[in-house]
């Protein structure tokens, strides 16, 4: 068993609906295998072994920060088995993107799917140096001071 029942949390919680979604989104299944690398600062692979799957049995569709990849068999002739070892069933697998991540680009070679992603962050949101401008040390005039003289002071 690999799943998990959230429903009695569900019961005495309240407002962590999202928290259980994407605890319950993690537990995914083993099949197809997949490898999820780290090209560089802001650059992912995603290699999934989808061996008997052609280009037109394969769907991938981002919506916002998620990845979701499809396989659907084609219906072929019916054959005989003795030995069934290579699976055939369709499958769903959803991968959660982190903001600004994008698909770059997508092959499908010798049976392995690569998604290649890439992190692109707005110029806006991307931290940048504010300089700080120096003034002249006193432009200003002094403002009047009233002197009082000490001799007609003590008059």
């Amino acid at each position: 068993m690999r799943t998990f029942d959230f429903a009695p949390l569900y019961r005495s919680t309240v407002g962590f609906d999202s928290l259980f979604d994407m605890l319950d989104s993690t537990v995914r299944s083993d099949w197809p295998p997949y490898d999820i690398e780290k090209l560089g600062d802001d650059t992912y692979r995603i290699s999934m072994a989808v061996a008997g799957f052609s280009i037109d049995e394969i769907t991938l569709t981002q919506e916002g920060n998620s990845l979701v990849v499809v396989g659907q068999k084609q219906q072929a002739e019916e054959r005989s088995y003795l030995h069934r070892g290579i699976a055939a069933r369709d499958f769903k697998q959803t991968f959660s993107l982190a903001d600004h991540v994008k698909v770059a680009s997508a092959a499908l070679d010798s049976g392995l799917l690569r998604i290649d992603l890439v992190r692109e962050v707005p110029e806006q949101l991307k931290p940048r140096r504010i300089s700080i401008a120096s003034t002249p040390a006193s432009s200003e005039p002094t403002p009047p001071q009233i002197m009082q003289d000490n001799a007609k002071a003590a008059a």
